[in-house]
């Protein structure tokens, strides 16, 4: 009975983050300047990162595999937070396009 309701959350949660990639993507394409792009892009794509770990936390076979997987998200975040803040200075000094 347990297995099953992993399996079923490991879906659901794989599921949604396939969603929110979409949307994403959706908004970088359909977004009419840089800042809304981005801010789509980053937001969703994190959140859609987070659920895909989430829903592979509990396939991990050990804990190593688990801190390999938080610790991959947490990079993520980070330097896609730091990537967004430069490409925003960067269009704030030259003007959106």
């Amino acid at each position: 009975m347990m297995g099953v309701f992993l399996d079923l959350f490991t879906v659901v949660a794989v599921v949604a983050g396939l969603v929110l990639f979409v949307a994403g993507t959706a908004g970088l394409l359909r977004f009419p300047d840089t800042l809304s792009r981005l801010h789509a892009l980053s937001k969703a794509d994190n959140l859609g990162l987070g659920f895909v770990v989430l829903g592979l936390l509990p396939r991990m076979g050990d804990v190593a595999a688990v801190v390999k997987l938080v610790v991959i998200w947490l990079l993520v975040l980070f330097s896609s937070a730091i990537v967004a803040q430069l490409i925003a200075r960067s269009v704030g000094r030259k003007g959106p396009r």
